[in-house]
C-alpha cells in the first residue's frame, strides 16, 4: 500500500463555471482505471479543457500525481492559473484590496465599479502580452475573478470580439478574495504545466501510462440553450468530429480515457451524434442539473 501525505488544504476551482463539474466528481471517478483507484497514483494526468478544473482539483486533494498539464484555449483562464501559480501572494493583495473597495460601496456605486472594470478588462485585450508572463498577468487575473464573482450568475462568457460581456450581478457579501483556497490552489498546481492552446497540441504529453480527462464546451441540445461562448472561438459540430478522432489517436497510444458531454437524446431519443462518433468505446449516461 502506498502512503503519501497531501499537505496543503482542500483546493477547489477559483472560477464560477457554467457546466463545471462538482456535481458530477463521484461519477467521474467511478470510471478510473481500478490500478489508479488501488494505488490511488497518477503517473501523468492531462486535461486540455481545463474551465473551472472541478475534477482536477479533485484529484490533486484525492491521489498523488506525479506530473500533470493543464490546457485551454481561452487565454484568460490560463492567466488566472498561471498567476496563482507564480504570483497568488501578490494576487492575493491584490483581490482585497479590489474586495476592500467594492463591498463598502452602495449597490448603485458597485454597478458602476463592476462596469468600469469590465470596460478597462476589454479594452486591454488589443494591447495585452499573452504571451510573456510578467506583473501585469497579476492585474488582469485580479479582474477576471473580480468580474467572475459579481456578474451574473457567475458566468464567463465571450463575444466573438474575445470580450467579457455578462451583465454585473447582485450579491449582498461575494467572497472577491478567497485566499485560503488560492494558497491551496496555488500548492496543487506546483507539479503542473500550464500551457493555452488547442486540445490536439497535448498529445505529445500522452503515452501510455497517462490518464487523460476531456471536458469540452457541450453540444447545445437546442437553439435556446445553446451556450458554447467559453471563449471568442466557440466549439461547433466539426470541432466535436475532430476532439473524436483526436479521442481515437489517444486511445490508439495506450492512454487511460474519459469523455464528457451533453446528451442529445435528452432532446430527441433517435438522435445519436455522439453514439455514432464514439461507438468504438463504453458509452455510459447520468443524470446531471
Amino acid at each position: 500500500m502506498n502512503i503519501f501525505n497531501l499537505n496543503y488544504n482542500t483546493a477547489k476551482p477559483f472560477l464560477k463555471w457554467a457546466g463545471g463539474k462538482t456535481q458530477l466528481l463521484k461519477d467521474l471517478e467511478k470510471q478510473l482505471p481500478l490500478q489508479i483507484k488501488e494505488t490511488r497514483e497518477i503517473n501523468n494526468y492531462v486535461e486540455p479543457f481545463i474551465g473551472g478544473g472541478a475534477f482536477f482539483f479533485y484529484l490533486k486533494n484525492n491521489y498523488n500525481i506525479d506530473r500533470a498539464l493543464i490546457s485551454d484555449v481561452n487565454k484568460e483562464i490560463i492567466i488566472g492559473y498561471l498567476t496563482i501559480k507564480n504570483n497568488h501572494k501578490e494576487l492575493i493583495d491584490e483581490l482585497q484590496r479590489i474586495q476592500d473597495e467594492y463591498l463598502m460601496k452602495s449597490t448603485e456605486e458597485r454597478k458602476k465599479y463592476y462596469y468600469n472594470i469590465r470596460t478597462e478588462y476589454n479594452q486591454n485585450i488589443p494591447s495585452f502580452n499573452y504571451k510573456d508572463y510578467d506583473a501585469s498577468w497579476i492585474i488582469r487575473a485580479s479582474q477576471l475573478i473580480f468580474l467572475n464573482k459579481t456578474c451574473f450568475n457567475g458566468l464567463f462568457r465571450q463575444n466573438r470580439k474575445g470580450e467579457f460581456n455578462v451583465p454585473s450581478g447582485k450579491y449582498k457579501n461575494p467572497k472577491i478574495c478567497d485566499e485560503t483556497n488560492i494558497v491551496a490552489v496555488n500548492k496543487a498546481l506546483q507539479n503542473t504545466e500550464i500551457m493555452i492552446c488547442d486540445f490536439a497540441e497535448t498529445q505529445k504529453f500522452v503515452n501510455a501510462e497517462t490518464l487523460v480527462y476531456l471536458d469540452p464546451p457541450y453540444r447545445p441540445l437546442n437553439n435556446s440553450s445553446s451556450f458554447t461562448s467559453y471563449s471568442k472561438e466557440g466549439f461547433d459540430d466539426e470541432d466535436q468530429i475532430r476532439l473524436s478522432k483526436y479521442y481515437e489517436e489517444l486511445d490508439e497510444i495506450g492512454a487511460d480515457l474519459i469523455l464528457s458531454n451533453s446528451d442529445p437524446k435528452n432532446q430527441n431519443p433517435n438522435y445519436n451524434f455522439f453514439d455514432n462518433l464514439y461507438n468504438k468505446f463504453n458509452i455510459q449516461r447520468i443524470r446531471a442539473s
